[in-house]
């Protein structure tokens, strides 16, 4: 992912914080013997120090993890396309783009098949997916998932590295980013709002540094 300097997360709390919000994204891996990557879209437990989650025993990341057990996990969001118009004051001469927010979570994968293992990963996921406690029990031999823990694998992963991106015209003219404002505003598709409020997000924090 091309990360130019005025894309880049402010600091490691503002990639952190988005995060914390978001749980879903793909796991890619490389594919096996010159094969296609393999990507995965999955729920995921990050808890600042390794990702946890577990896929179907057929998925067919188990056999591009052990012949190489480095692995991403791909999370975007806040996204939008921004057309000619709005970054130029004649629509002939704008060139269009795209804003959104992405962080890559680099890592080193070890899978997971002993019972408590398997069943440890089950217990920490459904504490985040499910804080209220309505999951029943997760145990290795009683509860109602210990029958089908046979029919999955777990994944623990490293975090070795993280790519942060935040994308939204920060280093253009202020003139420009209030009329790209001003037409996510007034397009209102699915998403802009939520464009709209990081655009804004970070062009307060430019004009704070």
């Amino acid at each position: 992912m091309l990360i130019h300097p005025w894309d880049a997360a402010r600091d490691d709390d503002e990639w952190r914080s988005w995060l914390r919000t978001r749980d879903f994204g793909q796991l890619a891996a490389n594919g096996v013997d010159g094969g296609a990557p393999v990507v995965v879209p999955t729920h995921f437990r990050y808890d600042g120090d390794e990702v946890v989650l577990h896929l179907a025993r057929p998925n067919p990341i188990w056999a591009a993890l052990e012949a190489n057990p480095a692995a991403v996990v791909s999370v975007h969001d806040e996204y939008a396309y921004i057309p000619t118009g709005w970054r130029s004051d004649s629509p002939e001469t704008g060139v269009p783009t795209s804003y959104y927010a992405a962080v890559q979570l680099v890592c080193r994968a070890r899978i997971v098949d002993d019972r408590e293992g398997k069943a440890d990963i089950l217990r920490r996921q459904l504490a985040h997916h499910q804080p209220d406690g309505d999951h029943g029990e997760v145990a290795a031999d009683a509860g109602p998932y210990h029958r089908n823990l046979s029919a999955i694998r777990g994944l623990r992963l490293e975090v070795v590295d993280v790519r942060a991106k935040f994308k939204y015209d920060d280093h253009k003219p202020d003139a420009l980013r209030t009329r790209v404002a001003a037409g996510l505003a007034e397009r209102r598709l699915p998403g802009d709002a939520a464009v709209l409020e990081r655009q804004r997000s970070r062009g307060a924090g430019r004009s704070a540094g």
